[in-house]
């Protein structure tokens, strides 16, 4: 890949063990659910996928759903919940589109979850409003993400999970941005459901997967035939389940991301006047989010790309719409909600690449400071 990548938060590149892992799934062939040979050595590579995303995400192997993607899962945990009995749903206001709209979809009631002005979830809210919970609205469900995917902010999951089990509700966590970064025990957390995505750790694209303790009931939304323990249907995806556990095992031995690189090109950035969201509390070591008032953050942007960087504006899956984030509107912060960009690292990312971002920004954003003092003409 040319240029300084800085987009790990969308997609991760491959690393060369998923690569390796998922070519030689494709040399294998043969249908895991069939009983020859071909079939069984399909069968023992996403078995063994399983084992290790088990280690990344804790929990018996046995409780590890492999789906198409992240969204997926997200969509079979909410749609689950509802299809048990859960009328009404809490979803933090800074929740990835996929819970987001996954749950307006499921036909339940909705209810976000605030969180404060550095991004956190408001756990006293919480606690007041499952306090007053109304039966007739069954079981609570609450979807808090482990860390957010533009600001990296780490919520207090286990906190939050000590309060939904007082009230006997189900808390859905979605751990994409956090598997192979920090620490993702989905017991350990306190977790009824855990979503993980391959693509985010260096895997491949196309392929996720969800963990259930034993207070969640899974209900199977996509019908056929009896894969994943009759969980979800469908012919699994070896070649990119392979690529996942390859990664999964990765990421586990090489979890510690150096964040000293980041700090240091956002202290660069402030002194040009821009704002680092969420800097008050605990972030994720490879995530940046910055602002720079009335700069619009497409125009960084591609000013950035332009000079070889490439970074985001908020979440790859809405990146390519001009809209405010709806993460920085629920933190508070509407009039810098258009204007920033999120920069992030992982497995493959040196300090040099952290240290070139600093200098382009700071380059077209001086260019861009001399035209908006240029007189008009």
């Amino acid at each position: 890949m040319s240029g300084v990548y800085l987009d790990y938060n969308a997609t991760a590149p491959v690393r060369p063990q998923a690569a390796d892992a998922v070519a030689r799934a494709f040399a294998v062939g043969g249908n895991p659910s069939s009983v020859h040979a071909s079939g069984r050595a399909a069968r023992a590579i996403v078995e063994d996928a399983r084992n290790a995303v088990a280690a990344l995400i804790g929990g018996p192997a046995s409780t590890v759903v492999f789906t198409s993607g992240g969204t997926e899962a997200n969509a079979l945990a909410i749609e689950s919940a509802v299809a048990t009995g859960s009328k009404r749903l809490i979803v933090s206001a800074i929740e990835h589109d996929s819970v987001l709209e996954s749950a307006k979809a499921s036909g339940a009631a909705l209810e976000y979850l605030p969180v404060t002005s550095d991004g956190v979830a408001d756990l006293a809210w919480l606690a007041e409003r499952l306090a007053r919970w109304d039966v007739a609205d069954g079981r609570p469900f609450v979807a808090l993400m482990h860390a957010n995917n533009e600001t990296g902010v780490i919520q207090p999951v286990r906190e939050a999970s000590e309060i939904v089990r007082s009230a006997e509700g189900w808390l859905h966590v979605d751990a994409i941005q956090t598997a192979g970064k920090i620490p993702t025990d989905s017991r350990a957390l306190g977790a009824d459901t855990l979503v993980v995505s391959a693509h985010k750790l260096g895997g491949p694209q196309g392929v996720g997967a969800l963990t259930f303790g034993p207070r969640a009931t899974l209900v199977r939304r996509q019908h056929g035939g009896g894969q994943e323990r009759g969980r979800r249907a469908g012919t699994e995806n070896v070649a990119g389940v392979a690529g996942f556990g390859a990664a999964a095992l990765a990421a586990v031995r090489d979890r510690e991301i150096e964040a000293g690189w980041r700090d240091a090109a956002a202290e660069r950035l402030k002194a040009a006047g821009a704002v680092v969201i969420g800097e008050a509390a605990p972030r994720l070591a490879n995530t940046l989010c910055v602002a720079s008032p009335d700069w619009g953050a497409e125009l960084q942007v591609m000013a950035l790309d332009l000079a070889g960087v490439m970074v985001s504006a908020g979440s790859a899956c809405s990146s390519g719409k001009v809209k405010a984030s709806h993460v920085l509107t629920a933190m508070g912060l509407t009039d810098l909600a258009g204007c920033a960009i999120r920069v992030s690292g992982g497995w493959a990312t040196t300090e040099e690449d952290w240290a070139a971002f600093a200098t382009a920004w700071e380059q077209v954003q001086s260019r861009h400071a001399a035209r908006r003092r240029a007189p008009a003409a």
